[in-house]
């Protein structure tokens, strides 16, 4: 579905992203972990168009071929079928829940630019907003300011938004990220969900999520990839223990702090 060929970011004499080979599968559900530092978020940044590479190449399989996203802007590669959510809260909170899902999936479809038209035309999005709220669990809130939601929920909210336009693959930046512990078991059911119908890559410093949700787990050192394979592999790679886990046990999480504080974001 996604693929990278040599992919690199360099910020001056910084090489964030490393010549990244990497490809997401359809159906896959693929956790990105390593130390802070290691380029992830940079790496999610020039998948989304954020930052652009300083080398390789990107690109995305549709209708039988390849398309190349290397370059593109934000708004291109979300169009095209790429989605993200972010490490940190990032919603309309003044808006409804609604509001915030149905101002996404009209984003993401024709009436993008007919801003002149009263929304209540627009019934198709509002439809497919209720659709997304009842699927992540926030159907019966969809009246409730965004502001007003628990973090747990706002998580939520930002995985229907990225549902919007019914993306080919999502890309899911430390969904559970301050999320309490009683919220967590609703989060990590969501991700199995959407990783049912959608391509998934997903970040996330939890390593009992990480070990249970993922088919296949890639794993940054300095910009590098030096692993990537089925949990089990991993988690007995001597590389990878030496790089991150440190003897990671069943139970166990990284006590990394969850905002990944990367150069420029990586």
């Amino acid at each position: 579905m996604l693929r990278t060929a040599g992919l690199t970011k360099n910020f001056g004499g910084l090489t964030a992203v490393d010549d990244v080979d990497f490809r997401l599968r359809e159906g896959e559900l693929c956790s990105l972990i390593g130390p802070n530092g290691a380029g992830k978020t940079t790496f999610f940044d020039l998948l989304t168009g954020a930052l652009e590479p300083s080398d390789g190449e990107i690109e995305l399989r549709r209708d039988g071929g390849w398309e190349s996203l290397t370059g593109a802007t934000p708004a291109e590669v979300a169009q095209a079928g790429v989605h993200r959510s972010y490490q940190i809260t990032n919603v309309f909170p003044e808006r409804t829940v609604l509001e915030n899902v149905r101002v996404a999936a009209q984003a993401a479809g024709e009436n993008a630019w007919r801003g002149w038209r009263n929304t209540a035309t627009f019934e198709e999005h509002v439809e497919e907003a209720h659709r997304i709220l009842d699927r992540v669990g926030l159907d019966a809130l969809a009246e409730r300011p965004a502001r007003a939601l628990s973090h747990g929920e706002k998580r939520q909210l930002e995985v229907g938004i990225a549902l919007a336009g019914d993306p080919d693959v999502l890309l899911l930046d430390e969904p559970n990220a301050g999320v309490s512990s009683e919220s967590v078991d609703d989060i990590i059911d969501l991700i199995a969900d959407v990783a049912t119908d959608h391509a998934v890559l997903l970040v996330e410093h939890n390593m009992d999520i990480v070990m249970n949700v993922s088919d296949r787990i890639v794993v940054l050192n300095q910009g590098a990839v030096i692993a990537d394979d089925e949990p089990a592999a991993v988690r007995g790679d001597p590389d990878v223990q030496r790089a991150y886990l440190g003897g990671y046990g069943d139970g166990d999480s990284t006590d990394e702090d969850s905002t990944d504080e990367e150069v420029a974001g990586a």
